[in-house]
């Protein structure tokens, strides 16, 4: 994308798409009862809060704290936590910030943003998040770490083992949960009894229902194991026999396999990397995960080589190989999961191989290049002098009539001089000696005094002449069958006669178009207008209108200065400037501030007639702050894009700006031009320029393959 200055024109549908994804505004739709889903609306807030009612969403809650997120966030703890909502954290994201709540069968998440441009403020969001897999948290439970989707829960009750037992079989049977019993698990094993030292284990099964907020839940096992401190140790998760034992291999990560059923993966490197990586975490028990890898691994052609050291967490480490790698595959457990880590590296053998086989390659591919290229070029020397042979060396006379500054030969072809540039080609079937003897005889008695040049073969020659401070450069080349002259310099400048409608009046007086919003001439070749509004709304913040009009610019300025009198536009005396070929005039509006901007272009007037409205840009909520300009940015790919400008960098979420979440993030700007630029996960960086004046409000989109599209909105 090229750079963008203020005032570029944009065309006037794409203006509109913008500024409807930018500023649409949702409606709430009231939403079915439903005892699973928190009312967000109704929960505390701290002291001091704004909250953010621009986007009404009955899911969501958005307020404003005068204090950084290090400060806000152990306060929202705390608040929420004295309302009953428990705090847990889910596995295998102890490092989020973000914080996770349960009420009994009521899930919230709550997260944190920094003001934009105010690092003294945090913005503060509460989410819904349904629970589909309940379970009874006992009362001052410690290190709770939940996932309610499975479900899964691990904590320390305050309580002895007998007391925590007590607890479950009240608490579990009370939403829902019933104790499995031989009869009821025979569809997934033959036996319940087992032994647990120091503790005990229960089984339970859950009925689908929507009334108590479970779907689809598989049978769970509960565990509970005495501590040397008293407390209890309470596990609850999917019951091992429920779990899927015959895994298949999915897509690969790093190039190495990685079996269903997986709650994340990482992979680095690829297949033809030095080095490999490859880590998951699977929903399934560890020898189901074992018997995966023994069978995928040899079906790819590697071999196991006995035990490796085992590392913290690990269950199983075993020393892996094939014909160019070795590798090492672990696996632990953690929470629920089976922790799989799998390295690949190529051995050193296979690199020195590698190595020299891409050198030979290397070496025959330049040996062959360069033979390909004798033969090209002993080709092309044998045509050239075949076609040079072609070309004739007869003296040349100079073509009659020419209209350019400089004689031309007379078997000159293609002609195209431009006098305002002072350039001039053509061709010819004369040869190279030919054509450069034809401007030696017959520029110097014109006056022109040739300088000495270094290039004059037989099929490239370059002349240079001067005359009374002006200069021409003649390149002279052989093309294939013939020879092509190109000149360039002041001595072929010429100034054009300003066209006859230039300096002629209207043949008649201009009518205005009465059909126009904007006041435009019916004798027009061109207009477009354009507005910018909320959805819905009749009032636009911003108009524009555009003309191309077939008349003198005193005409055309004459028309516009009646027109909008009419129309109650005073003009403003300062600043107002207008010549020959240009005029720019600032008017004051019944509806706020304009600006005329009259131009010369192809023989025509153009002109730029934009109107401002305040009052509507402040109820739109996109006015900037006096003597300053403001920006709006809005995403409407599908992932999201971060946007450095003015040394700030501001995350565009995906959607942000768009018919889902209108309101994207927005800053305020001094006048001038800024540099911005653009990065999108999966695309090259984009950089570009945004110039603003004070007043002004801009909008840049990015647009779902990455392209930014800037907009001037008021």
């Amino acid at each position: 994308m090229s750079i963008i200055k203020r005032g570029t024109q944009v065309p006037a549908r794409w203006r509109l798409l913008a500024c409807g994804l930018l500023l649409m505004a949702s409606a709430s739709l009231p939403a079915r009862a439903d005892d699973g889903i928190v009312d967000v609306h109704a929960l505390p807030q701290l002291d001091g809060a704004v909250e953010d009612n621009s986007r009404p969403d009955p899911y969501r809650v958005e307020y404003r704290m005068p204090a950084p997120e290090s400060v806000t966030s152990p306060a929202v703890k705390k608040l929420l936590s004295a309302a009953g909502w428990v705090p847990y954290v889910r596995p295998m994201e102890e490092k989020s910030t973000t914080l996770n709540f349960k009420k009994g069968r009521q899930g919230l998440s709550v997260h944190f943003t920094q003001a934009l441009g105010r690092p003294d403020q945090s913005v503060v969001y509460y989410s819904t998040d349904r629970i589909y897999g309940n379970v009874p948290f006992p009362d001052g439970a410690s290190d709770i770490v939940f996932d309610g989707t499975r479900p899964y829960l691990g904590c320390i009750a305050p309580s002895a083992l007998d007391t925590t037992s007590d607890f479950y079989a009240s608490q579990m049977e009370a939403i829902g949960w019933r104790k499995l019993t031989p009869e009821t698990a025979a569809r997934w094993t033959t036996s319940l009894d087992e032994t647990v030292p120091n503790g005990l284990r229960v089984f339970y099964e859950h009925p689908d229902s929507e009334v108590t907020g479970f779907y689809k839940q598989k049978p769970v096992m509960l565990t509970l194991t005495r501590r040397d401190d008293g407390r209890t140790n309470v596990d609850i998760r999917v019951a091992p026999f429920a779990l899927p034992f015959d895994l298949k291999a999915d897509s690969d990560a790093a190039g190495l396999p990685r079996p269903t059923f997986t709650k994340s993966s990482r992979g680095l490197g690829s297949a033809s990397s030095n080095k490999r990586e490859m880590s998951a975490a699977a929903m399934a028990e560890l020898p189901a995960v074992l018997a995966f890898y023994h069978r995928e691994l040899a079906a790819r052609g590697w071999q196991e080589d006995g035990s490796a050291p085992l590392a913290p967490g690990d269950e199983v480490a075993i020393k892996i190989s094939n014909a160019e790698e070795a590798g090492v595959l672990r696996l632990g457990r953690k929470y629920d999961f089976t922790m799989v880590s799998l390295t690949a590296q190529v051995k050193e053998s296979a690199l020195a191989a590698r190595a020299k086989a891409k050198k030979e390659a290397d070496d025959r591919f330049f040996s062959d290049a360069a033979a390909a290229a004798k033969q090209v070029i002993a080709a092309d020397e044998a045509r050239r002098k075949v076609q040079a042979a072609a070309l004739s060396d007869v003296p040349l006379n100079a073509l009659a009539d020419s209209k350019t500054p400089v004689p031309l030969p007379e078997n000159a072809e293609g002609v195209k001089f431009e006098g305002s540039d002072g350039s001039l080609e053509f061709s010819s079937t004369s040869s190279v000696k030919a054509l450069t003897a034809f401007y030696r005889a017959s520029l110097k008695p014109l006056g022109w005094n040739e300088r000495p040049s270094v290039i004059n073969q037989p099929n490239m020659a370059m002349l240079e002449f001067a005359r009374s401070g002006k200069s021409i450069s003649f390149t002279v080349m052989q093309m294939g069958p013939k020879v092509r002259v190109s000149a360039e310099g002041s001595g072929l400048r010429v100034t054009a006669a300003k066209p006859a409608e230039v300096q002629a009046k209207s043949s008649e007086p201009l009518k205005p178009d009465t059909e126009s919003q904007l006041p435009v001439p019916t004798q027009r070749s061109s207009t477009s207008l354009a507005t910018t509004k909320l959805p819905g709304s009749e009032t636009p913040f911003r108009r524009e209108l555009e003309a191309s009009i077939p008349a003198p610019l005193g005409d055309v300025l004459a028309f516009y200065r009646t027109e909008l009198g009419k129309l109650g536009w005073q003009e403003k005396a300062d600043g107002a400037t207008v010549s020959a070929d240009s005029a720019q005039i600032d008017f004051t509006s019944p509806q706020g501030p304009a600006v005329l901007k009259l131009g010369r272009a192809k023989g025509e007037t153009t002109v730029n007639l934009a109107q401002k409205n305040p009052d509507a840009a402040t109820k739109a909520d996109i006015m900037p702050k006096p003597g300053q300009a403001r920006v709006m940015l809005g995403n409407i790919g599908p992932k999201e894009a971060s946007l450095t400008i003015n040394k700030q960098t501001i995350k565009i979420a995906a959607g942000a700006g768009g018919p889902q979440s209108p309101k994207g993030p927005m800053l305020d700007l001094a006048p001038g031009k800024y540099q911005y630029a653009l990065r999108v996960p999966g695309r090259p960086a984009r950089t570009e320029t945004l110039t603003v004046a004070a007043g002004d409000a801009w909008g840049l989109m990015v647009g779902p393959t990455g392209e930014v599209l800037p907009l001037q909105m008021y």
